[in-house]
């Protein structure tokens, strides 16, 4: 990327250029900056990269799309029924273990699978484990969209047995995060955040990517934070409803990668900029997929 300037009689006016390849072919891009170098001339650069880097990855999501699509034509009901198993396990798994479960992968199989208690691990884990299993094919059949109120249900049914003191509650206390810089915002703001965000949620959900969706809506969703727990899985739920709304193939952020994803979700929020979550979002679910660009 140069920063170019342009003399039209006296005045300079100021421009960035970037070089892409597509194809065979070089393509230059540019964008006008004005007469006076901007303050935030850095973030302009990050946001002009990641824009134009975002037409490559709708690109792949659309490849990625189509031939998940026909991989799912081809396979047997029983094989398809599985493979859900197998992402079901793996997802709560994840999903918990990122939130301090106890439970190891195959305590998760043992119990979702074939109805197997394991030994010396927290009740807590396991009820809450059986629980996100439960929500999550209500989600596969859930024929509706997003709202607040199916939201509060899948709270109320994640915490079912194990916290129902705060199961399916708008918190109305203030809330920290371990080991975050980020503070969520008071509970007096929630109710207006809200209602910002489903507003939000109505008009973009079909004017943007699916992927892009899915990331903002966990993103936004969990930077509300509007519960005392279970923030961190409800906004994965909610993130796999999209995508799956969408025929998307399902992503399973992975407990070893836990940190890469706290870093961009904290430095996204702390620094109140998408595109950095979004940026790893995307990155993931490329590499998650990649045998479908094949």
């Amino acid at each position: 990327m140069i920063l170019k300037k342009k003399l039209i009689g006296n005045q300079v006016y100021y421009y960035l250029e970037h070089s892409i390849r597509k194809d065979d072919k070089i393509l230059k891009k540019e964008i006008y900056l004005g007469k006076q170098l901007p303050k935030n001339l850095d973030d302009i650069k990050k946001k002009f990269i990641f824009d134009l880097y975002k037409e490559k990855w709708f690109d792949n999501f659309s490849i990625i799309k189509q031939n998940h699509s026909k991989e799912e034509k081809l396979m047997p009901k029983s094989a398809k029924e599985k493979e859900l198993e197998n992402f079901i396990v793996k997802f709560t798994y994840n999903t918990q273990r990122i939130e301090g479960s106890k439970l190891s992968l195959r305590d998760t199989a043992n119990l979702l699978e074939k109805g197997i208690n394991p030994k010396e691990k927290p009740v807590r884990d396991i009820r809450e484990a059986e629980n996100h299993q439960k929500i999550f094919f209500e989600i596969l059949n859930y024929k509706k969209d997003l709202s607040l109120q199916i939201i509060l249900q899948w709270h109320k049914e994640l915490f079912h047995g194990t916290k129902e003191d705060i199961a399916g509650k708008i918190r109305k206390h203030q809330v920290l995060i371990s080991g975050s810089k980020f503070i969520p915002p008071l509970p007096a703001e929630l109710d207006f955040l809200l209602k910002e965000f489903f507003k939000w949620y109505n008009e973009n959900k079909n004017k943007i990517n699916p992927v892009e969706l899915a990331a903002l809506t966990h993103l936004k969703f969990v930077t509300i934070h509007p519960f005392s727990d279970g923030n961190g899985r409800i906004s994965r739920l909610m993130m796999n409803f999209v995508l799956n709304k969408n025929k998307m193939p399902m992503l399973d952020i992975a407990y070893i990668n836990r940190n890469s994803y706290y870093n961009s979700l904290e430095r996204s929020q702390v620094k109140k900029n998408e595109l950095i979550f979004l940026q790893w979002f995307f990155k993931r679910y490329l590499t998650e997929f990649k045998r479908f660009l094949k």
